[in-house]
């Protein structure tokens, strides 16, 4: 092979990988490629570890966040396996460590339940497309992805049951020099998140009046044939919250909410999982269950008494 830089691979392994991974998953690894790896290594063949070590701590020093500096590395290493199958230079393998004062959780915001009470109501009372998309999040635990994609047609009144198969985001095109970004719709995040969630008598209450059978292709948020994007809800989702008073937070605080309430009340962790989508328990106890610290105190107090009525 006459040519071996990166830039040079990076075409050739951009048409491979587009046959074989989601346009959103592909559209990010074009992102770091062309954001972050080809300016600095583009001419390049043979990289050490030390320049690669080097680059990771100066991106993280300009301010890119830990999680994306590693997400940039998994996509330069699958571009190096890629140039080394198909001879452009020889195997080249990395151990690169990431600074452990950065290995900081970002901070996780779950409405009180007060709150939690406070805007079921609201939207329940005002169940405008938008506000209902929230009703239906804080009472299933959708991505706002999810809840965007969805259409009247996803729900089954008889059984009372909700289908998601569908999730709507906007996804980067285009070189840094002229980049856009579109929205599209496609398959949900991994094949565990195409489910099936049972509706309670609550959501069919709210929610069966309102279908119409020649609306069935209607978008829920919209009531049309035109979905509204992730970015314009969570902007009204921020003002919905100012009106009513309530602390500003993220639109997926809706999610975690959802999944706390469920632990609060006393749901095993298993069907918490496979409600959010999530395929193992693990990812639903880490990212999504937060005890409070009523919980906390409930839990020393219940091991207290154990101990208290144990004969030795």
């Amino acid at each position: 092979m006459k040519t071996s830089t990166l830039y040079d691979v990076s075409a050739l392994w951009k048409q491979e990988k587009k046959h074989f991974v989601k346009p959103a998953s592909y559209t990010t690894y074009v992102n770091h490629l062309d954001r972050h790896i080809l300016p600095e290594f583009g001419d390049k063949s043979v990289i050490s570890e030390w320049e690669v070590q080097h680059f990771v701590l100066n991106k993280l020093e300009s301010g890119l966040s830990l999680s994306t500096m590693r997400d940039v590395i998994v996509v330069f290493r699958m571009l190096m396996r890629y140039g080394a199958r198909i001879g452009a230079w020889e195997p080249q393998e990395w151990r690169i460590q990431y600074p452990t004062a950065m290995k900081k959780r970002r901070e996780v915001h779950v409405l009180s339940r007060q709150d939690h009470l406070k805007l079921m109501q609201y939207t329940f009372n005002h169940p405008s497309g938008k506000n209902i998309g929230i009703f239906i999040c804080l009472t299933t635990g959708l991505r706002i992805g999810e809840v965007c994609a969805l259409r009247w047609k996803d729900f089954d009144f008889k059984a009372k049951v909700l289908h998601i198969d569908k999730t709507l985001q906007r996804v980067y095109f285009g070189k840094v020099k002229g980049a856009h970004t579109k929205v599209m719709m496609g398959a949900p995040k991994t094949q565990n998140s195409v489910r099936v969630i049972p509706l309670g008598s609550i959501q069919t209450e709210l929610l069966a009046p309102l279908i119409k059978t020649e609306k069935s292709r209607h978008f829920v948020l919209t009531d049309s044939d035109h979905p509204l994007e992730p970015r314009a809800y969570r902007d009204y989702f921020k003002t919905l919250l100012k009106k009513l008073g309530m602390p500003p937070m993220r639109f997926h605080a809706l999610r975690h909410s959802f999944a706390t309430r469920c632990i609060e009340c006393g749901c095993d962790y298993k069907t918490v999982s496979v409600l959010l989508g999530h395929s193992n328990i693990s990812t639903t106890l880490n990212l999504y269950v937060h005890p409070n610290m009523e919980q906390k105190i409930q839990c020393v107090e219940k091991v207290t008494d154990y101990l208290r009525n144990t004969t030795i």
